[in-house]
């Protein structure tokens, strides 16, 4: 073979474009775990007391109300990185690979969009948690 063919072999998968949307589900997470970590002074309580968990311990949890604006920080650093590949960072990758599937950019927006709304109750649970308790 010469080198013209080589050169036109598509792409294998150890070889695909690092800006393809699957890094949207590293982001995510990311800020999943960061919005349970920051919400973990107000939630974790009321989850613990309603499953029937008990004890003075609980009480330290609110200790953690103290790194909750960091938490909040790294949730808005994740969802900016994930909504920069979703919407500002155009798709490049081949023809037949998944994230050429205008269905899977549309399902992939869709699951942003619930995550950022379900983090967006975790973070503001504080404001709101008491109202729903009386």
């Amino acid at each position: 073979m010469d080198s013209n063919t080589l050169d036109s072999a598509p792409p294998t998968a150890a070889e695909a474009p690092s800006d393809a949307p699957g890094g949207v589900n590293k982001t995510l997470i990311g800020g999943v775990l960061a919005g349970i970590g920051a919400s973990i002074c107000c939630v974790g309580p009321l989850l613990l007391l309603s499953l029937g968990v008990s004890g003075a311990w609980i009480g330290n949890l609110s200790a953690m109300n103290a790194y909750r604006p960091y938490f909040i920080v790294l949730v808005l650093v994740f969802l900016g990185l994930a909504f920069h590949k979703l919407y500002l960072k155009p798709a490049s990758c081949s023809v037949d690979a998944p994230c050429a599937d205008p269905h899977v950019l549309r399902r992939q927006r869709i699951i942003f969009w619930l995550v950022s709304l379900f983090l967006l109750a975790l973070i503001t649970f504080q404001y709101y948690g008491l109202w729903l308790l009386s």
